[in-house]
């Protein structure tokens, strides 16, 4: 029996959905990886300095982070509909002038101006499929969001490096254009609004609050790996920024982060298993293409396509996985997911720059995308599930804040643990196996964590 008002996936409605969700989040995740290859090209262009071209990559990330909660409370808030189309027109808007700049003062301004417009999409692509589609279908219509989403971030290097030379950096921008313009005639057309609620005023202490927290803590992390003076000042003052966001939201009337939302085992443990196994992942990526650069002596698209078997193992399983949940539970996949990831990363740390890719990094990527395959979906699955459906756009922004914080805590901290790794060679080949085992570490924790707090059974609808 069709849940009342609910979608079924396999209608018009229900497909076009999933699509609208796809292609909005799609650009947002296109954008965070397009940019980096055209950084040589665009610098020259403009004239930038290095510093310059961080804060092209640093001023998107940067109000994305900062946002993601701000977004997904006012889609729950105002309509979930309503502001993803709004997130869809202002990353739009802001994209055109990023392909218009004509210096880097104006292109940094300009990618702070994407990554709000990606802080209102982001997490309502994802509560769109919650609240759209029959509970039924949501597992596979997640799993086919992962798959697709994780293709699309995938593909921005290599179609950054295609348009950088064919046609010109500015491309990589207007780029975004006909797919918003895909996104927004779909949403138009084929979903439903859901998620308003007008229960007493919004809560803008809460709102700055939150701002300010991630906003600092996230910059003290782009900062740390750069080792400046001023990244654990900010690291500690977002922390305590952070500390006192929840203070206010446990005393606000109408929270825009109600903290009951973490009393379901479920949604706690799934952003503790994000939080363990996005930061072994985003270390460990982070470290490996550096490595297959600057000691194996690859190409940077070589070192880019050697992750190809993830991007397609994930494509293929994701959808796979989203069907099977129903059938067998959440806590096998992500229990069994990371401890295969595990496996693939104790094998990359006895990779070898002399012997060839197939025989020595292969096997350890296939394993990385065998349990990302295995765990994405399922780990979404839960963690939307587990707020209830009330307040699935700020469960969507939290469990993306988190893994986006995982990373970044990924990069400024699993080299300093791993012996003070920096990209010298030398110093590269000689911490590289300890940075691996210490990132197989994190997904053990994070197969733990899920193994007692994720329920086995079949996820049942919450209360």
């Amino acid at each position: 029996m069709e849940e009342e008002g609910k979608l079924r996936l396999a209608s018009p409605r229900g497909r076009g959905v999933v699509a609208a969700a796809v292609l909005g989040s799609s650009v947002a995740f296109l954008d965070s990886t397009v940019v980096n290859v055209a950084l040589p090209t665009l610098g020259r262009s403009l004239g930038a300095s290095f510093a310059g071209l961080q804060w092209t990559v640093d001023g998107y990330s940067l109000p994305l982070c900062s946002l993601l909660l701000v977004g997904g409370a006012l889609g729950d808030r105002f309509g979930r509909r309503r502001v993803f189309l709004l997130g869809l027109t202002w990353f739009g808007l802001a994209s055109v002038l990023c392909s218009l700049a004509n210096s880097v003062a104006v292109l940094v301004a300009a990618r702070a101006l994407q990554g709000t417009g990606a802080a209102l999409l982001v997490p309502g692509s994802l509560a769109l499929l919650r609240s759209a589609l029959d509970e039924r279908d949501q597992p596979a219509a997640i799993g086919a969001w992962a798959g697709l989403s994780g293709v699309a971030t995938a593909a921005g290097p290599l179609a950054g490096g295609y348009l950088v030379e064919a046609v010109s950096w500015r491309a990589i921008f207007v780029l975004n254009v006909p797919l918003i313009a895909a996104a927004l005639f779909v949403a138009r057309r084929c979903v439903p609004e859901s998620g308003v609620r007008q229960a007493g005023p919004l809560d803008l202490a809460g709102a700055v609050a939150a701002l300010l927290g991630l906003g600092l803590l996230t910059w003290g992390l782009i900062d740390l790996p750069s080792s400046r003076r001023g990244g654990p000042l900010l690291v500690a003052a977002g922390a305590a920024g952070v500390v006192l966001f929840l203070l206010r939201e446990r005393r606000a009337a109408n929270p825009m982060l109600p903290l009951g939302i973490f009393r379901s085992r479920q949604f706690a443990g799934a952003n503790l298993t994000t939080l363990a196994v996005y930061f072994a992942l985003g270390g460990a990526t982070f470290l490996l293409v550096l490595y297959l650069q600057r000691v194996a002596g690859y190409s940077p698209l070589a070192a880019g396509a050697s992750l190809l078997p993830v991007t397609a193992l994930v494509l293929v399983l994701s959808p796979v996985m989203g069907r099977l949940v129903r059938r067998i539970g959440l806590r096998l996949p992500m229990t069994v997911g990371p401890l295969v990831i595990a496996a693939g990363l104790f094998l990359l740390s006895r990779l070898s720059a002399q012997a060839s890719y197939a025989y020595t990094a292969l096997p350890g990527i296939a394993l990385l995308g065998l349990g990302l395959g295995l765990t994405v979906a399922p780990l979404t699955s839960a963690a939307l599930t587990g707020a209830g459906e009330r307040f699935a756009g700020v469960a969507s922004a939290v469990n993306n804040a988190v893994a986006r914080v995982a990373g970044l805590l990924a990069v400024a901290l699993l080299p300093l643990a791993a012996g003070g790794l920096s990209s010298d060679p030398r110093s590269l080949a000689q911490g590289f196996p300890a940075a691996m085992r210490l990132a197989a570490f994190f997904c053990l924790a994070g197969a733990a964590i899920a193994a007692v707090t994720i329920p086995g059974a079949p996820a049942r609808r919450p209360a």
